[in-house]
């Protein structure tokens, strides 16, 4: 069976593109960070806060708390 979305379907999608372009432009307008999916896994896309790359890059160094 080949579904074909309706044209409302096609609209909406349109709009939610045309959405989340604008949002991803204006953060990287104001040098803010995003968390985007991309190949099955979250991906941070611009800079980081101090804080957060710090957090980030001492979880890398010490690996996973384990139970």
């Amino acid at each position: 069976m080949n579904y074909q979305p309706s044209q409302d379907s096609l609209i909406a999608l349109e709009s939610l593109r045309k959405a989340v372009s604008k949002a991803l432009e204006r953060k990287r307008l104001l040098n803010q960070y995003a968390v985007i999916w991309q190949d099955g896994k979250p991906v941070i896309i611009g800079e980081l806060p101090k804080q957060a790359a710090q957090v980030q890059e001492d979880a890398a160094k010490y690996g996973k708390h384990e139970d």
